[in-house]
């Protein structure tokens, strides 16, 4: 099909939900994807940071191939040995305090279940989140959520929730108490704009979350799995040393295929028992096959490192430009922040066949490429110049 009759056939019978580019990918390999017209776009958004292996990552796409020959899905009434591999090499490459996973299918889905989990644990109902704060679409990740007219679209939000100002340990104290059951934080906020904390912030509330006996999530849906050139922000020196009590995971964890996970130490998954939590399809053996092959590629193709470079390169481009912009964030979670609105350099890139994305902050020009990109690719499609010439 052309791109008109595509376009045509999705709007008459799907429903709205972003506004989409002018572009149906058909196809893409590594940094790259092809349209249904042929044309071949650098891909720097990665389908909002979900394809961090790059598009069809030959480890992963056997796996797929491979554990749809033997059994598509079973759930998990049954063991399984590609989720008893699953659950043993993503615990394998976080902290060490966190030492259970529970599988499920999204970062809202993870989000509601870590949430649960701090109540089941502490036998308290109230949670804390953050300004800024993007945690889902389903009616406890929602009502967690206070990033623009998010959480309005979640009325009426679910009783308990309270907000603090990110960054800000002395608003966190003042709403933290002896009912909150946890605090949930992005370690570092991308939809609104790649905000960032100090590591002093992370580690005073973790001081605090042991004091008060609350329980500590980092919703690394985004994050996590080598992202930030650290296979999770907790734990990393970006963090200050601190490693939550439960971390949230889904985006890149499956290179595409939707998978989300639930960490959790000891303490927490010492209380949960048998029908506490529960999901059909968390866990299904082609999911737990990427998960698998996800971490091996990151491992094994060095892509973590590699992410760090990448954040290094775009730090050279901002310092020779002059001050046209600033970068924030880490790794390959990345702002441009312009001094102007970035709608226009944003439609000049997709005109020169580069995919990037914006954010609440209309000032800021989100990147969320795969973790194996490189400076050539981009100097390959004249990147820097379109940013120039803002």
């Amino acid at each position: 099909m052309d791109f008109s009759e595509i376009r045509d056939l999705e709007d008459r019978y799907q429903l709205a939900t972003y506004k989409k580019m002018g572009i149906a990918v058909e196809r893409g390999l590594g940094s790259w994807v092809w349209t249904s017209e042929g044309e071949k776009y650098l891909d720097l958004y990665g389908g909002h940071a979900v394809c961090a292996t790059g598009h069809a990552h030959p480890k992963v796409v056997a796996a797929i191939k491979e554990q749809a020959g033997n059994v598509l899905f079973y759930s998990n009434l049954v063991y399984s040995s590609v989720r008893a591999k699953a659950a043993e090499k993503l615990v394998s490459v976080a902290p060490e305090r966190l030492s259970k996973a529970f599988f499920c299918n999204s970062g809202t889905e993870a989000n509601e279940n870590a949430m649960r989990m701090a109540r089941m644990a502490t036998g308290r109902h109230k949670v804390v989140s953050f300004s800024g704060s993007f945690h889902g679409r389903t009616a406890d990740a929602i009502s967690a959520s206070y990033l623009g007219k998010y959480r309005s679209l979640g009325e009426p939000n679910v009783p308990g929730h309270v907000r603090a100002e990110f960054g800000d340990i002395g608003s966190v104290s003042a709403v933290a108490d002896s009912e909150t059951a946890a605090i949930i934080i992005e370690p570092i906020q991308s939809m609104a704009g790649v905000k960032e904390a100090s590591p002093e912030f992370f580690r005073q509330l973790r001081e605090l979350c042991d004091e008060r006996n609350i329980a500590l999530i980092f919703d690394e849906v985004q994050t996590g799995i080598g992202r930030t050139a650290n296979w999770f922000f907790g734990g990393s020196d970006l963090a200050g040393g601190v490693v939550p009590d439960i971390v949230t995971l889904a985006k890149a964890l499956g290179s595409g295929i939707p998978v989300g996970a639930s960490l959790v130490t000891s303490d927490i998954s010492s209380g949960i028992k048998e029908n506490d939590l529960g999901t059909t399809f968390g866990g299904g053996m082609i999911a737990m096959a990427a998960v698998t092959a996800t971490l091996d590629a990151i491992e094994e193709d060095g892509m973590i490192e590699n992410a760090k470079s990448v954040e290094s390169i775009l730090q050279k481009y901002a310092a020779a430009s002059g001050g046209a912009f600033s970068v924030r964030g880490k790794g390959c979670l990345l702002g441009l922040e312009f001094d102007s609105p970035v709608s226009a350099v944003h439609q000049r890139l997709l005109e020169k066949k580069i995919i990037a994305g914006t954010s609440s902050d209309s000032r800021v020009l989100r990147l969320l490429p795969p973790l194996g990109l490189t400076e050539d690719e981009l100097v390959s499609m004249s990147f820097y110049d379109q940013l120039r010439t803002n």
